[in-house]
This record gives C-alpha cells, sequence and structure tokens, in this order.
C-alpha cells in the first residue's frame, strides 16, 4: 500500500464522542535514525505493553472553519504546553484527513503510568489519539475495512511519533520494510502473526525507574545525530540482520539467542549516542550496576531473565511468566536498591489497543 492509499475524501460533518485505550511499547530490535517524514532508518521490532497506557477522549463538534482547533486536557488539567505538539501532528495529517477541518476537537489523555518512568507516552498518546481519529472517519466512511482501519492508525499514529506506530496492535509488531516479512512497510507497523510462540504471548516486562528526570538529550535529537555518524550505515544493517534473525527465534521460542540479540541492541543503541557528535551518556551508574546484577544471576541460576533499555537510564527486565515470583524476589532483595525511591512497574505483552 502506498502513501496515496491514506488520503481520505472531505466529508460532511457530523457531531461524535469517542474513547481509546493504547498501549506503549517497548522494542527489542531498536528504531534510531529517521528519514522523510518521520520514516525509519531500519526495521524494529517490539513487545506491546498491557498495563502501560494512555486513555484518549475526543468530543468532535463541528466548525465553520477550514482547519481544525482544539482543548487539550491532562488527567482534567488544560496543559497549553502540550498543545504545540498536538498542533504539529494535525498539521502533518491534515492532507490524510482533510475532513478534519470541520471540527474542533475537545481532547482528554491520562496516562495510566508516572511520568518520566521510562515508558513511552508519545507512543500511546498518539495512538491513542490517531484511533479516536480513525474512528471518526469510520462512521464518516464505513465500508472501511479492519485492516485499513489498523494501517492507518498506525500510519497517521507514526506521523505524531515514529514508535507509536507499532502501538497500535499487538502481542509483538513489526515497524519497517524488510526481506523476511513481505507484507512489511516504512508507513505503518504491522502484527507479528499467527506464528509467535506461546511463551512470548505472555511475556514479562518489570521496568526499573533508576531516574525518573528529563533526559538530557531528547530522542528527536538523538535520531537527527544519525544523520552525520560514523557509524551509522553499520548500525543500520545491524538491526536489519538482528530483526531477521530475532524473527526466526520468536517462532521458534530459542531464549539463549532471544537474550542475546535484544541485549546487544539495547547496548548498541547506547553505543551510538555515545559516538555521536556531540557526544552523550543517557546511562546511570545505578544502570549499570544493574545489568551487571542481571549477568550474574543470570549465570548463577540458568532463569532467562534479560534486560532492554529505551533512550534513558531505566530498565526493562524481560522474562517468561513463569518466572514471575522468583524474579520479582530477586528484584525486591538486590535490584530496588537501585531504583530512585526504590519503586519499579509490573508490565506484560499486551494485545494491543481497544475502544473504552
Amino acid at each position: 500500500m502506498d502513501i496515496t492509499s491514506f488520503i481520505s475524501k472531505k466529508a460532511s460533518p457530523i457531531s461524535y464522542a469517542t474513547s481509546w485505550e493504547a498501549p506503549s511499547n517497548i522494542a527489542l530490535v531498536k528504531y534510531w535514525g529517521k528519514y522523510g517524514e518521520q520514516l525509519p532508518k531500519n526495521p524494529s521490532l517490539s513487545f506491546t505493553l498491557s498495563n502501560s497506557s494512555t486513555n484518549t477522549n475526543v468530543v468532535f463538534t463541528p466548525h465553520s472553519k477550514s482547519i481544525p482547533d482544539f482543548d487539550f486536557y491532562f488527567h482534567n488539567v488544560q496543559k497549553e504546553d502540550f498543545k504545540p505538539k498536538i498542533a504539529i501532528f494535525l498539521e502533518r495529517i491534515h492532507s490524510y484527513i482533510p475532513w478534519i477541518g470541520n471540527y474542533h476537537l475537545s481532547i482528554k489523555s491520562e496516562n495510566y503510568f508516572p511520568h518520566s518512568s521510562g515508558i513511552a507516552s508519545s507512543a500511546s498518546s498518539m495512538a491513542a489519539l490517531s484511533l479516536c481519529l480513525m474512528d471518526l472517519e469510520q462512521q464518516l466512511f464505513p465500508e472501511m475495512t479492519s485492516l485499513y482501519f489498523h494501517q492507518k492508525a498506525s500510519f497517521l499514529a507514526r506521523l505524531g511519533s515514529g514508535s507509536a506506530s507499532r502501538s497500535i496492535q499487538g502481542p509483538v509488531t513489526i515497524w519497517g520494510t524488510n526481506e523476511i516479512q513481505n507484507t512489511s512497510s516504512d508507513l505503518y507497523a504491522i502484527p507479528f502473526g499467527e506464528s509467535l510462540h506461546p511463551v512470548f504471548k505472555t511475556y514479562q516486562d518489570t521496568i526499573l525507574l533508576i531516574d525518573k528526570g528529563s533526559k538530557q538529550v531528547s530522542s528527536s535529537t538523538g535520531h537527527n545525530l544519525m544523520h552525520a555518524h560514523p557509524f551509522a550505515e553499520n548500525r543500520f544493517l545491524q538491526a536489519t540482520n538482528h530483526l531477521s534473525s530475532l524473527l526466526s527465534i520468536m517462532k521458534s521460542g530459542e531464549l539463549d539467542d532471544f537474550i542475546r540479540i535484544v541485549e546487544l541492541e539495547a547496548l548498541s543503541l547506547h553505543a551510538m549516542m555515545m559516538t555521536s557528535s556531540p557526544y552523550f551518556i543517557l546511562m546511570q551508574p545505578n544502570t549499570l550496576a544493574v545489568i551487571q546484577k542481571v549477568w550474574t544471576y543470570r549465570e548463577s541460576t540458568s532463569i532467562p531473565l534479560c534486560f532492554t533499555l529505551d533512550a534513558g537510564a531505566n530498565i526493562h527486565l524481560l522474562y517468561p511468566k513463569e518466572y514471575k515470583d522468583v524474579i520479582l524476589e530477586f528484584i525486591n532483595k538486590e535490584l530496588a536498591f537501585f531504583c530512585e525511591n526504590g519503586q519499579y512497574l509490573t508490565d506484560e505483552v499486551g494485545l494491543g489497543a481497544k475502544k473504552m
């Protein structure tokens, strides 16, 4: 499907209200570096989370203007400082949903996880808002198929935040063209499919809150630094090769190979940050201390616990559900000490967004 397929027609406005809950996701193969309009320089693959989600309610009220306007409330408090990002998003998607100019939007959003917790709130929030928009478009054009609905929701979400494209469906999604999965696309994410091994359908993600402060360097800045990065092309090739390997591993359930690739991806992501110009480090001393503890624990117990990192200091611990009790005991005894105020969040793989 090409980009013109996502350009809808204009339609007579209707009054409508809808609410969607969309999850965040944690990338296993990392997307770092983009081109064009929020397009990835390498494919990525992620777990869709379950508990870490955003609920967004939108009331669409027809008006006589030719451009959309909106109010935005976060946890029932009007947030003017959030509005510029939403305004940019609506401007980007206007040509794909030209009917949006006929509406005033009252947007109310809530996160079911703490701010600055190492979970991508832009992914869940942009996915939830995009699904509300697509819900209205489905009312305007009821002949729309479910496949088109999900693909265009992912397409629109990507224009707000690249990783948001992976927060529409679950339990595992793929974003970016690759040779193994011939239905993949740079324009939107797709679900892994029926061949996913059962162990990954209930995988656990415990997020250790090492540092809840704002990042010194934003993800957008980090992506832009890849344009002149001396190792960028090799990194894109590495990620592509890792994706190909992981697609096979996630069908077979080979956890040793899964662990090796997932941890290498996390460290490769941070290596790109430390070797960019200007260089920067988002990991903290406690991040490294936890990684060493995880390696020692895995070696001594043979329990398949591994870590991954997004662009920050906080650690996502990934493991099969059958080991949940013993790993939570390990976290409480040996890892909570390294978390800010001893805090961590428990989550697991989920099935994707849902209408409320």
